[in-house]
């Protein structure tokens, strides 16, 4: 399967106030496993900076004076993202800017939806973990990704993070080795070939898929002391699990 992890910056929060895209970072997952290949690029708005958000980003309109605009390397960006399940944290927000672009420069094909899917991890944080904190700081904390190298926000470290939170969050991943040597998962399964499993907490994780189980069976002395416990509990009241075996 290939993903792809993007993120912008901006030069401010509102597309109706006449918001740009000034940088825009891609980095492309097979299979659940970082290839080494990104696409990144900075863009010229044409315009200036809320001061909000270059506090955020670091990123002034003097820096990107000798950048291409959009227009310029929309066809590297589509050739690049053509496909894919795109990975975005609040995608709303990230979608609504490129399809944006796209409309004013009038491109034939505006919606994202035309070039591939979306995966919004947003979304995803909100449903593994209801009323907590979901940034991405959040997560980051929460999953132990080491965002200590990211002084301002941008588009490629927050990639780089949110590849490492998504991974962590659907499959037990915390490192983004690419040498295949190193990248192993909780519990040190290989990231490879994968098949999907539910976890406990409901979200879809991953295992090999032709990982040889050790199964250790109950001895008869453990069954029939299993099977006591169960006698003194039915005395006291029916047992759910027998309900439920005759059901099957």
């Amino acid at each position: 399967m290939r993903q792809i992890v993007l993120d912008t910056e901006t030069t401010g929060l509102s597309i109706a106030q006449g918001h740009r895209i000034i940088e825009i970072a891609c980095l492309e997952l097979i299979d659940r496993r970082l290839t080494g290949r990104e696409y990144q690029r900075f863009l010229n708005p044409d315009r200036d900076i809320d001061e909000g958000a270059e506090r955020v980003h670091g990123i002034s309109r003097e820096d990107l004076e000798n950048q291409p605009r959009f227009h310029e390397i929309v066809d590297e960006l589509l050739e690049f993202i053509g496909g894919a399940e795109l990975v975005i944290h609040n995608a709303q927000f990230d979608v609504g800017f490129i399809e944006h672009e796209l409309a004013l420069m009038k491109h034939a094909q505006p919606k994202i939806s035309e070039h591939a899917t979306v995966l919004d991890t947003l979304t995803l944080a909100r449903k593994l973990h209801p009323g907590q904190r979901n940034s991405l700081d959040a997560l980051c904390k929460r999953y132990e990704v080491d965002s200590s190298k990211r002084d301002v926000h941008g588009a490629l470290i927050d990639s780089e993070l949110l590849a490492g939170v998504y991974l962590a969050m659907t499959g037990g991943q915390t490192a983004l080795s690419l040498d295949d040597a190193d990248s192993v998962g909780a519990g040190g399964l290989p990231f490879g070939d994968h098949t999907p499993r539910q976890s406990r907490a409901g979200a879809r994780s991953y295992g090999s898929s032709d990982l040889d189980l050790i199964v250790v069976r109950a001895t008869a002395e453990e069954s029939a002391a299993h099977e006591a416990m169960l006698e003194k509990l039915r005395a006291k009241s029916d047992c759910v699990w027998d309900q439920l075996d005759q059901d099957c």
